[in-house]
């Protein structure tokens, strides 16, 4: 919503600000510059990111006209997962979420938590390290290791559509001087038609430049920093659940390991103390 409400107001000041100084937007629909541009900067794109890359941008894409998932709700629903699972293991001991974690689309305790359930990659990472706790071969310190490389490693592959849609949008700008650049030396070769039609040649060359810092600054570039965005949303879900699971570890009890995974959490989704309190209490009587 956010985004074509700002691509709007983008069109509005450009081309309403034109058409007040007199312009005629009919002068501004070149098609043959919009070709160049767009071509040029599609094949370029392809080139360097063809492949994976390409496929995860394309993928990552329609998610900037979403609203974002990662809500209060979400994080509150959250939580109260990671305070009856790190309950049940204080009070019967690891052993008794073995079945949990080994068919968590089977378990009843996942199943009331539906949209962590549903994330295919969430609930991977946390039935991996609940695992690895189970188990007892490894020590806090070697799994939060393990952890900061996972992390590490998402936020890395997340970094590739941010990346490809930066290059793009820092290139458009120098497509519009190639489109620009075609239009004067069509223009040059014309040096014997009137001057009026000159004119109209030199305008349409110049829309080219026009058009690539347009598209660059007005449309690709912002469009890096919502992805940007919601890839940071993604890793601090994901250091949520880190820093719970390192607390119950260390020795915390569940309360504690809760509140260290709501402190790390950005001020605009996390729920206060109480809130957070409850909604575990509202959850326990149903």
């Amino acid at each position: 919503m956010f985004v074509i409400i700002g691509y709007i107001a983008v069109l509005v000041s450009v081309l309403g600000g034109f058409m007040i100084a007199g312009g005629h937007i009919a002068a501004l629909l070149q098609p043959v510059e919009f070709l160049m541009i767009g071509g040029a900067a599609a094949g370029a794109f392809v080139v360097a990111y063809g492949g994976k890359p390409l496929q995860a941008t394309l993928k990552a894409l329609p998610q900037i006209f979403k609203p974002s998932r990662y809500t209060k709700s979400l994080y509150m629903e959250l939580l109260c997962l990671m305070y009856e699972v790190l309950s049940k293991v204080r009070k019967e001991g690891l052993m008794s979420i073995e079945n949990d974690v080994e068919n968590p689309q089977e378990s009843p305790l996942f199943a009331k938590y539906p949209a962590i359930a549903a994330d295919h990659h969430t609930l991977e990472f946390i039935t991996d390290y609940l695992r690895l706790m189970v188990s007892g071969s490894l020590n806090a310190f070697e799994i939060e290791n393990l952890m900061d490389n996972e992390i590490e490693t998402h936020h890395h592959e997340g970094e590739i559509p941010v990346n490809a849609v930066t290059k793009l949008g820092d290139g458009m700008p120098a497509f519009g001087i190639v489109a620009a650049v075609m239009g004067v030396v069509h223009t040059m070769e014309s040096v014997g038609i009137p001057p009026s039609e000159l004119g109209l040649l030199i305008a349409h060359a110049l829309v080219g430049t026009f058009l690539g810092i347009l598209l660059a600054y007005g449309f690709v570039g912002p469009l890096a920093s919502v992805l940007e965005f919601k890839l940071n949303e993604s890793t601090k879900f994901y250091q949520c659940i880190k820093v719970t699971l390192l607390a119950s570890l260390n020795g915390y009890a569940p309360q504690v390991a809760v509140e260290f995974g709501r402190k790390v959490l950005y001020s605009t989704e996390r729920p206060t103390f109480s809130e957070l309190e409850e909604e575990v209490k509202q959850r326990k009587t149903r």
